[in-house]
């Protein structure tokens, strides 16, 4: 379109009041480096600037290509993104990418081989590409186009006579490209084949005399010029050589050199004007067929007076060093150039090297100014060696250059940078105050006090406790270390963060997450809390001697506040009076009769039992049960498995006994519950009462002194045991995870009966919260 041709109403199209325009200050903002379209505020019509070309602003063959824009307003500010399509026209012609193409084909290649040609490109796309070929007219080739995979167009030269290189060495061929525009553009290659044969042609100059006029300043190995003679043959057949002849003077020889191989003639000697003005010289060219042929030419040289001043640089302003953050189009240098030379050979041209940030200016005759071109970062390249180079426009031309390096000084643009974003780190309990933990350093490509880092650890407090009171991080190196022992039983995990801070100015900051595990030892002995022990670790216990088989006497219960396999008990016997007569279940404790008492056992056993956790070293607790055999018609404990009730026929003093006994466990029971109403009646407190003398309180994953434990089993067991005249009752009850829970030693009734003096122990949920 052309400029000024409006291409939409904003106002319209985006519904706006066109006599607020102006006053809103509408303006577009391009997202390119052109501005082509603008806006007319008093109409709101949207307008060609500057001409659009679509292959500029979409380099890559995409099908679409749109310029994108940004209207503004103010008062209020509203943004709006507009997107134009630029539509494609035909205005590129198909063009190949060599103008020429070679081809050598041998004369007895068969009819119907194919030969690959480059392909044209159309930087339109759609139809207007390139869609068909055409070749010259021609009675040996024809032209066969194809289609590839990404629909591109392609063309093969296809042998349809059979060749004959006497008759005719080279071919030359008009390859035409044509799109599918309106109307069709085009673009043309010569497609040369040359022919190749053996050796029956001699070597031939493309001229018999050449004239070559060369300066007379020309350092040693100046190129005078490069001779070509040409063989129509092929392979070694037409491999040249050159030689000067018996009529070339010995002051050309002296003053030139001939390459035999190349055929170049470069400069040998030192050339001066005055002395010689003109070098005759005869050049052979001899092939290396069996039977050689040559060829031969006359080269006229003719001495010219040049050129011998070199151009000068003198550097009137540098400045370095720069911070890394200069603005781009900033000057740090000024540089003037000269040649006293006139003309062409006056005429100087000013360079520095290819892909740096910088760009030269001319700011007058012979004066450059270099400016910073692109955004620097000395993290990349912390200097620059800028080569100025002056060349003349000469022939030859010559050059002078001069190099000064520009240092770049540190900005703090860097944060620091942790190797990992989130820390693991285990920690032993019980370890020695002070102990190093592990290394959190951070890398900071900065330079001097932007590279300084400090760490500091974030503060969160966990209960009270700030992260700073239990850990220590070195400010310099970032070493953590543990400021006080750690119990695994009490702290289990610290969650928390570390920063590392910079010096500059603004500092800079970054932080990562570390997470300190406590693992656990087995620093934890098993404690006996079944059977209970009033003083010592002796306990009495009487059992009938009429005792069956198989029943339980004693069970014996051990906790352990350690974790894992730490915490898992294994219970054996350590003595016993008898061995044949009690069984010792490792996994439960529980003390069962493998036989009847016959009348030779002792009234009196004796049974030391020890529980041993599974700690590498492994603790233990022991305990000693002495065992009385009385006469009497009450069995023993029943086998924790049984649960029916038996009943007998009551006697006068039994029946007393269940009365007395039923009177104090319903009183008991009223005081228990009692006591655990009040208890969660009372408000919440954060200490944890002490434990009565004859019970042990316990709750998961905490700490409570004197005879209180802490389990990390899933499931504890609730037993209630309940003792008549001729039965028992014997129930199990699971418990869920995080119940508490409350193991009491509740002693019997004293009478005049023949059981034990003290019952046995009763674990009980409490669900108070």
């Amino acid at each position: 379109m052309k400029v000024g041709s409006v291409v939409s109403n904003l106002a319209t199209d985006l519904r706006l009041d066109v006599k607020t325009l102006t006053k809103r200050k509408m303006r577009i903002d391009l997202i390119a480096n052109k501005k082509y379209l603008e806006v007319n505020k008093d109409t709101g019509e949207l307008f060609v600037a500057e001409r659009i070309d679509r292959e500029t602003l979409c380099p890559k063959m995409l099908s679409s290509c749109f310029l994108k824009l940004e209207v503004i307003l103010e008062n209020p500010v509203r943004i709006f993104n507009i997107e134009i399509e630029i539509l494609d026209i035909n205005d590129n012609a198909p063009q190949f990418r060599r103008d020429v193409i070679h081809l050598d084909v041998s004369e007895s290649t068969p009819i119907g081989e194919r030969f690959s040609l480059s392909n044209a490109v159309d930087p339109d796309v759609g139809i207007n590409t390139v869609t068909t070929y055409y070749l010259g007219e021609s009675e040996h080739f024809t032209l066969e186009v194809q289609t590839s995979r990404d629909g591109s167009k392609l063309a093969d030269l296809i042998l349809e006579k059979a060749l004959d290189r006497e008759r005719q060495a080279v071919y030359n061929l008009i390859l035409t490209a044509v799109d599918g525009g309106t109307p069709p553009g085009s673009g043309t290659a010569s497609v040369i084949v040359q022919v190749l044969d053996t050796n029956d042609n001699a070597p031939v100059f493309e001229k018999a005399v050449y004239t070559v006029r060369i300066q007379e300043n020309s350092p040693v190995g100046s190129l005078v010029i490069n001779l070509n003679a040409s063989d129509l043959d092929e392979g070694s057949n037409s491999d040249v050589t050159y030689s000067y002849s018996l009529y070339t003077s010995e002051k050309a020889q002296e003053t030139f050199n001939l390459n035999a191989k190349t055929g170049e003639i470069t400069v040998k000697g030192v050339l001066n004007y005055e002395d010689y003005k003109i070098y005759d010289m005869e050049i052979i060219a001899t092939d290396k067929g069996v039977n050689s042929l040559s060829g031969q030419c006359t080269v006229k040289i003719i001495v010219e007076d040049m050129n011998d001043n070199h151009p000068e640089i003198s550097i009137k302003s540098f400045q370095s060093p720069v911070s890394e953050d200069i603005e781009v189009d900033t000057v740090i240098a000024v540089v003037s150039v000269s040649d006293k030379d006139s003309g062409d050979n006056g005429e100087v041209d000013l360079h520095i090297p290819r892909h740096m940030p910088f760009k030269l200016r001319q700011s007058s005759d012979n004066y450059y100014e270099l400016v910073v071109s692109e955004a620097l970062d000395r993290e990349k390249v912390p200097e620059y060696d800028i080569t100025f180079t002056v060349t003349d426009r000469g022939s030859p031309p010559l050059s002078d250059n001069e190099t000064m390096t520009l240092e770049l000084l540190d900005v703090n643009d860097n944060v620091p940078q942790f190797p990992q974003s989130f820390y693991t780190i285990r920690v032993q309990e019980n370890n020695a105050p002070g102990a190093l933990l592990g290394s959190l350093t951070a890398f900071d490509p900065d330079l001097h006090e932007n590279q300084y880092l400090v760490y500091f650890i974030l503060e969160k407090e966990t209960a009270n406790t700030s992260m700073s009171m239990l850990f220590s991080i070195n400010p310099e190196n970032g070493n953590l270390y543990a400021l006080k022992t750690f119990d695994y039983e009490i702290e289990k995990e610290f969650l928390f963060h570390i920063e590392a801070r910079d010096s500059g100015s603004p500092p800079l900051s970054s932080n990562v997450t570390v997470h300190i595990i406590i693992v656990d030892q087995n620093d934890n002995a098993p404690v006996i809390v079944s059977p209970w022990r009033a003083h010592g670790s002796v306990v009495d216990e009487k059992i009938p001697r009429s005792t069956d088989k198989g029943s339980l006497v004693a069970k014996v219960i051990a906790l352990d506040i350690d974790s894992v396999h730490n915490s898992r008990i294994s219970y054996q016997f350590l003595q016993v009076t008898d061995a044949t007569l009690f069984s010792l279940d490792q996994y439960n404790g529980e003390i069962r009769t493998m036989r009847m008492f016959s009348y030779r056992d002792p009234r009196y056993q004796q049974l030391v039992v020890v529980a041993k956790d599974n700690g590498q070293p492994s603790l233990s607790a022991t305990v000693t049960i002495k065992l009385s055999t009385v006469e009497t018609a009450v069995k023993a404990y029943a086998d924790m498995t049984e649960v029916p009730l038996e009943y007998d026929i009551f006697s006068d003093l039994n029946l007393y006994l269940v009365i007395g006994l039923g009177s104090v466990s319903f009183l008991l029971l009223i005081t228990i519950l009692v006591t655990i109403v009040l208890k969660c009646q009372k408000p919440k407190s954060s200490k944890v009462p002490p434990p009565s003398r004859n019970s042990v309180i316990s709750e998961r994953n905490s700490t409570i002194a004197d005879s209180t434990l802490v389990s990390n089993d899933a499931y504890w067991y609730s037993m209630f045991l309940a003792e008549t005249r001729k039965g028992k009752l014997v129930v199990r009850q699971p418990m869920p995870k995080g119940s508490r829970y409350i193991v009491s030693s509740i002693p019997r009734g004293t009478g005049g009966t023949n059981t034990s003096d003290s019952a046995p122990s009763t674990l009980q949920k409490s669900d108070c919260k």
